[in-house]
C-alpha cells in the first residue's frame, strides 16, 4: 500500500506495545516472583504465581479489547492519523484488536513458561506464530489482494496459534500446577508481581509515549518541512519497529537470565548473580554492536524491506537508522540493567531505570528538537537520551553490586564467627 499503508500501521502499532506492556506487566512479575519464592522454598507463593499470569493476563486482554472498540477513533488520532492514511488505519486497527486477547494472554504466559525450565518451549510457541503470521501475509496481502486488512487477519491468526500453544504448556508444567478447585491467587501476591514487573511495563509503555509525542510533533512541525508529514511518519513507525525488534533482543536475554539471577539472588548466591549479569551485559554489548553497524552502513537497505519509495523518503529514512538509533548500544545495556535490577526484586530502581530513557529524557528532547530544529533536529534526541540513561545505569548497578558485595562479606564473617564458636565449643 506504499508509505500510507506504513503510516497506518505505525499508527495502530503503538496500541498493541500497550497489549504488550501490560501482558509483561503480568507475566515479568509473576516470573520474577516465582523464580524468588524458589530460590526461598516457598512453593506455595509459586504455584499463585500461575494463576496471576493465566487469569488477569486473560482478563486484561479482553479489556482492551473492549477499550480499543469503544474509543476507536480516539486511539488513532491520540497517536497522531493523519487525513491521508485514516482509512487504511481503521480497517487495520479494527482486525487488530481481535486478536488482542490472544496476543497479551501468549505473552503473559511465557513468562512463566521460561521460568518454569521451559526457555525452548516459549520460543516455539512464538516462532511458530510468527512464521505463520509471514506465510499468511504473503498470501492475503499479494495473493487475495487484500491489503492491510489481510495482513491484520494473518496477524490474528498467528496470536491464536501461538496462545493456544501456550495453553498447552499449562497441563505439563513441572514446578507450578493451577488447581481447579482454588482460582485465588491473593491481593497481596498480585501487587508483588504488579511492582515486580513495573519496569517491563514501562519499557514498552515508553516506546508508546515516544511515537505518539514523536507522531504528534510530525504532525506540527511536518508539513513546514521538505518532507512534508506523512513521509517522517511512515518513516518513524519503520524506525521505531526495528528500534523495538532489537530492544526485544537485548530485553529478552535479560528475561533469560531472570530465573536464574532471581533464584541465586533469593538464595544468597550472588556471585552467580554477578555472573549472570556479565553474560548479559556482553550478551546486550554485541546485539548493541552489530545493530549499530547495520544502521550506520546499510540503512537504505533496511528501508527497502519495508517497501522502496521516492528519494526524498529513502533520503530521511537514512538520515532516522544513522542519527535516531546512533545511540542503540547504549539503549541496549541500559534497558538490560533495568529487568536485571527487576530480577533481583529492586522494583524502585528498576523502573527508575526504565522511565529514564524514554520518559525522563526522550519525550522532553523530542519536543525541544523538533520546535527548534525541525524534523531533521528531532532525530538527535534519541542519541543524547541514550547517552543520558547510559550514566544512570552505570550508578544504579554499581550501587546494586556493592550492596551484594556488603552482603556476602557479611555472609562470611557470620560463618566464620560460627566456625571460631565451634572451635571453642
Amino acid at each position: 500500500m506504499g508509505y500510507l499503508g506504513n503510516a497506518a500501521t505505525n499508527v495502530v502499532y503503538p496500541f498493541t506495545v500497550v497489549a504488550l506492556a501490560v501482558a509483561l506487566l503480568i507475566g515479568d512479575g509473576a516470573a520474577a516472583l516465582f523464580s524468588l519464592s524458589l530460590g526461598r522454598g516457598d512453593a506455595h507463593t509459586g504455584n499463585r504465581c500461575g494463576r496471576i499470569a493465566l487469569l488477569v493476563s486473560l482478563a486484561a486482554g479482553i479489556l482492551l479489547t473492549i477499550v480499543g472498540y469503544v474509543a476507536f477513533d480516539p486511539v488513532l488520532h491520540l497517536f497522531g492519523v493523519t487525513e491521508d492514511c485514516y482509512s487504511y488505519a481503521a480497517d487495520y486497527f479494527f482486525v487488530i484488536l481481535m486478536g488482542i486477547p490472544f496476543y497479551v494472554l501468549t505473552s503473559g504466559l511465557n513468562g512463566m513458561i521460561r521460568a518454569d525450565g521451559a526457555p525452548a518451549y516459549a520460543m516455539v510457541s512464538t516462532v511458530v506464530g510468527a512464521v505463520l503470521n509471514l506465510i499468511l501475509d504473503s498470501i492475503a496481502v499479494f495473493a487475495l489482494k487484500w491489503g492491510v486488512t489481510g495482513a491484520a487477519i494473518a496477524t490474528v491468526v498467528g496470536q491464536v496459534v501461538s496462545c493456544v500453544l501456550s495453553c498447552v504448556y499449562l497441563f505439563r508444567a513441572k514446578l507450578f500446577h493451577l488447581e481447579k478447585k482454588d482460582v485465588r491467587f491473593g491481593l497481596g501476591n498480585f501487587l508483588r508481581v504488579c511492582r515486580l514487573g513495573l519496569s517491563s511495563f514501562i519499557t514498552q509503555i515508553s516506546i508508546v509515549i515516544i511515537i505518539a509525542v514523536a507522531n504528534n510533533m510530525i504532525g506540527i512541525v511536518g508539513p513546514a518541512s521538505a518532507y512534508g508529514a506523512d513521509i517522517p511518519l511512515a518513516v518513524i513507525g519503520i524506525v521505531m519497529k526495528v528500534f523495538g525488534i532489537v530492544i526485544s533482543f537485548a530485553v529478552r536475554i535479560a528475561v533469560g537470565g531472570q530465573p536464574i539471577v532471581g533464584y541465586n539472588y533469593g538464595a544468597g548466591n550472588f556471585s552467580r548473580v554477578r555472573q549472570t549479569y556479565r553474560f548479559i551485559l556482553l550478551a546486550n554489548i554485541v546485539v548493541g554492536a552489530v545493530a549499530t553497524l547495520l544502521f550506520e552502513l546499510f540503512p537504505q537497505y533496511i528501508t527497502m524491506i519495508f517497501g522502496s519509495e521516492s528519494d526524498l523518503y529513502n533520503e530521511y529514512a537514512c538520515l532516522c537508522f544513522r542519527i535516531f538509533l546512533g545511540g542503540i548500544l547504549f539503549c541496549c545495556v541500559q534497558k538490560a540493567s533495568s529487568i536485571f535490577l527487576q530480577s533481583v526484586g529492586k522494583a524502585v530502581k528498576a523502573t527508575l531505570l526504565s522511565v529514564s530513557r524514554d520518559v525522563l529524557f526522550l519525550v522532553p528532547l523530542v519536543v525541544w528538537f523538533s520546535l527548534q530544529f525541525g524534523m531533521t533536529g528531532m532525530l538527535w534526541a534519541a542519541p543524547t537520551a541514550d547517552v543520558l540513561a547510559f550514566l544512570l545505569t552505570v550508578i544504579l548497578v554499581l550501587w546494586e553490586m556493592k550492596k551484594m558485595k556488603r552482603a556476602e562479606s557479611s555472609v562470611r564473617a557470620g560463618a566464620s564467627d560460627d566456625a571460631e564458636s565451634c572451635e571453642a565449643n
